[in-house]
């Protein structure tokens, strides 16, 4: 069965449950490139969650996970790495060992380390950065076609190409630094991590989580961004303008539903589910009032199949994100 098949999430009823399996089956949307010394995120295998997901899911969600509070309150960043908290601290193979570090030198914060953890047959740190990211692609933006500025969020205050400069650059070397180190050996004693705070820095490696969806363009071709991983989750987008030719173009009738954040991730229970003449008149108010890209998932019954879809207002984007500078 797959993961990220409709018939894996008939057996979670938790909106949460359902979450923490679109986070475990959703690929990473890029990879760094070479000379940054980060490998990707935990497995399967390194969770121990190989042959036990879904029975491992169903504990877990007794009690029901109500401490997450996946609330529309939440921002979809803080929810994401909550989740992991959670994966990481529960996972028969894994143990969270600190989250959230912040790090500083002189009374000055250079930044935070998302979380530290520990595998069952390893007990040398493990400092994982996560990010969960929705871009949209610019068919005329710029760079070249496959440039990652062209990559952009629903916003338009982020890009693809900001998100990996500042991971490359800041994010991911900030925990082999001096500062970083002598905060981790305060944080973390030999009985946590198996090893002294001399062999600390040796010892440590890093990785990055960064599952998510890019959505093409519907009114136009584009190739993928620089980097982008082969089996990424896509999605589509398009203007209001062209929802009627979208609409026209599809065979089956789909059903619709909003999505409303934090809850971008796994899709809804089917009764979120409508015929789209239903939904629509809503979600187009939507994105006329707030002036935002609004997001929803569309549902086949005879396939058996979800697809992502943004509406955008037609005058989307206001502003494109600048390419980060390379120093």
């Amino acid at each position: 069965m797959r993961l990220d098949s409709g018939h894996f999430y008939s057996g979670l009823s938790d909106p949460v449950l359902r979450d923490i399996a679109w986070l475990i089956a959703t690929p990473d949307i890029v990879e760094l490139p070479p000379p940054i010394p980060c490998a990707g995120r935990p497995t399967m295998e390194e969770l121990g969650l190989e042959r036990v997901l879904l029975p491992w899911l169903r504990q877990l969600g007794q009690p029901p996970l109500s401490a997450l509070n996946g609330s529309r309150a939440m921002r979809m960043g803080h929810y994401h790495e909550r989740l992991w908290h959670t994966l990481l601290n529960h996972a028969p193979n894994t143990r969270l060992l600190a989250r959230n570090v912040r790090i500083s030198r002189k009374r000055n914060t250079l930044g935070e380390l998302d979380m530290l953890y520990r595998t069952r047959a390893n007990p040398a740190p493990v400092h994982l950065e996560v990010a969960i990211k929705f871009y949209l692609g610019l068919p005329e933006g710029p760079g070249a076609a496959t440039s990652q500025s062209r990559w952009i969020g629903p916003g338009g205050l982020d890009s693809l190409a900001l998100k990996c400069g500042h991971l490359r650059r800041h994010q991911l070397p900030l925990s082999t630094t001096a500062p970083a180190l002598e905060t981790l050996a305060h944080w973390l004693t030999p009985r946590d991590i198996g090893v002294s705070s001399r062999e600390l820095g040796e010892q440590l490696t890093q990785r990055l989580a960064m599952p998510g969806v890019l959505y093409y363009p519907w009114h136009a071709a584009m190739p993928a961004p620089e980097g982008a991983t082969a089996d990424h989750r896509r999605g589509t987008w398009c203007f209001l303008r062209d929802w009627p030719a979208l609409a026209a173009s599809v065979t089956e009738r789909p059903e619709m539903a909003w999505l409303e954040k934090p809850h971008w991730l796994a899709p809804p229970l089917h009764s979120a589910f409508r015929p789209m003449a239903e939904q629509l008149p809503a979600i187009f108010e939507k994105v006329h009032a707030w002036r935002s890209p609004q997001q929803v998932m569309l549902y086949y019954p005879q396939q058996q199949r979800y697809e992502r879809l943004f509406l955008v207002p037609d005058n989307w984007p206001r502003q494109v994100p600048l390419p980060p500078v390379i120093r």
